[in-house]
């Protein structure tokens, strides 16, 4: 007579906690970046530009300054002021895309007239912004 065994193994089943620890481990390796530029010849070389993404601050650049960031996916709104201007872009990013964006302060209408000459010694000119996003980095 022949006697047959059979072993079982019995694999352990995560825990609630060890399914959540997996899935935020994931989530925070899904990123995302973009990059903001003020590096124009165009720009005029003053006054800052003040960057708010999803409502909360991101950064101050000042003519020449350029930042890089790591943003969840998804849905997202970046906001430029010159304290004068707003231009606001919203955009959408997968996991592993960048964006890249750029803004320039510039003289416009009225820039160089004697009331900005005026407004220049109260602290104030009128300088225009121009916030886009970069083709090459869509």
């Amino acid at each position: 007579m022949k006697v047959t065994t059979t072993t079982t193994t019995v694999v352990p089943e995560p825990t609630p906690g060890d399914l959540d620890e997996i899935i935020t481990g994931l989530q925070t390796a899904w990123k995302a970046s973009i990059t903001i530029r003020r590096q124009s010849k165009e720009d005029v070389g003053y006054r800052e530009v003040i960057l708010l993404l999803d409502g909360e601050h991101l950064a101050i650049l000042y003519h020449g300054d350029a930042i890089t960031r790591e943003i969840p996916p998804g849905t997202h709104r970046l906001k430029a002021h010159n304290t004068l201007f707003s231009k606001t872009i919203d955009f959408t990013l997968n996991v592993g895309e960048h964006a890249s964006f750029t803004a320039e302060n510039r003289a416009g209408w009225g820039t160089y007239s004697m009331l900005a000459f005026f407004m220049g010694f109260i602290g104030a000119g009128p300088l225009y912004l121009t916030f886009t996003r970069d083709a090459h980095g869509a």
